[in-house]
């Protein structure tokens, strides 16, 4: 196999789209504006937003021997993603119900599904470690996660985690992590800390980079526990904030794979989850050439 400059570890879900003009609170019924189904998962999002950004991209994961499979599978393919270590299995295809509202603001349940099955080391072999980055997130199970990151580790490859949606981290994984991405929100969740900034600085600590992300204010980042600098998005008008931490992650993670400064990393990555809000649903990532023109402009 060709020499993949990132691997995203991660759940594919077939997604059903569900427009509203505001989100229902507990107990309450609210109608709907549209409906449609479209591709999801963080996993298959970032692979498809890294390979959009320029990277050479493999994707890990498995998928139901399902028409939903099937459908994922193509995607990814038609996105010049890799996919010869993706899993067929017997557990249907994950899936994931997105409400959005009139301000492009969303909520999302999850069903796992064959996310479930991904191995521990999947096919038992380091060859889909051939690499630079390795992306991963938390919607496959932390067994999975966490010895994936010990091995992508011991083979020198940047391991980039996005710890979301935010649970309890296995023991010892921020130790084989390079850089952690969470928002506000996961950042106060896995610090345990209402503080932005006293979470931050707890997180940082362990992580040689930090990286929060903070919707329309941008993203700041820390260097071993100290904040380094700030990024602020260009002005858009979203409407729909579906996958833009998913195409900030993909474009972040295809940026280092090429070497890039970290701070140009970031301000490729904000733009282009930026950009991706104007876009309705989770396949949102812009192209390579979208993002430059916009880094272009005064």
């Amino acid at each position: 196999m060709p020499l993949s400059t990132v691997t995203v570890l991660g759940s594919a879900n077939l997604d059903q789209i569900v427009h509203t003009t505001r989100l229902p609170a507990p107990g309450e019924t609210v109608s709907t504006t549209a409906t449609r189904q479209g591709p999801g998962g963080k996993g298959l999002n970032q692979a498809v937003a890294a390979a959009r950004a320029g990277g050479t991209v493999a994707f890990v994961g498995a998928v139901g021997r399902d028409p939903a499979g099937d459908a994922l599978l193509a995607h990814l393919r038609g996105n010049d993603v890799r996919t010869q270590h993706v899993a067929l299995v017997d557990e249907p295809t994950g899936s994931a119900i997105v409400m959005v509202d009139d301000t492009g603001e969303n909520a999302i349940l999850v069903t796992g599904g064959a996310n479930g099955s991904v191995a521990p080391l999947p096919h038992g072999s380091d060859e889909w470690l051939d690499c630079a980055v390795l992306l991963m997130q938390l919607e496959l199970p932390p067994a999975t996660v966490l010895r994936c990151a010990r091995a992508a580790r011991a083979r020198g490859v940047l391991v980039v985690l996005n710890a979301a949606p935010a649970g309890p981290l296995p023991d010892g994984l921020l130790d084989a992590v390079d850089v952690l991405v969470v928002n506000e929100h996961e950042c106060r969740a896995l610090a345990g800390s209402a503080s932005l900034d006293d979470a931050a600085s707890r997180l940082a600590s362990p992580v040689p980079t930090l990286v929060v992300t903070q919707g329309a204010r941008g993203a700041r980042w820390y260097d071993r526990g100290h904040l380094a600098g700030t990024i602020p998005p260009p002005s858009v008008s979203a409407v729909d904030t579906t996958g833009a931490g998913d195409t900030f992650c993909g474009a972040l993670a295809a940026c280092l794979a090429a070497g890039s400064p970290l701070d140009e990393v970031l301000r490729f990555a904000v733009v282009a989850g930026a950009l991706s809000t104007q876009v309705h649903g989770a396949d949102s990532a812009p192209r390579l050439d979208v993002v430059q023109e916009a880094l272009a402009r005064p």
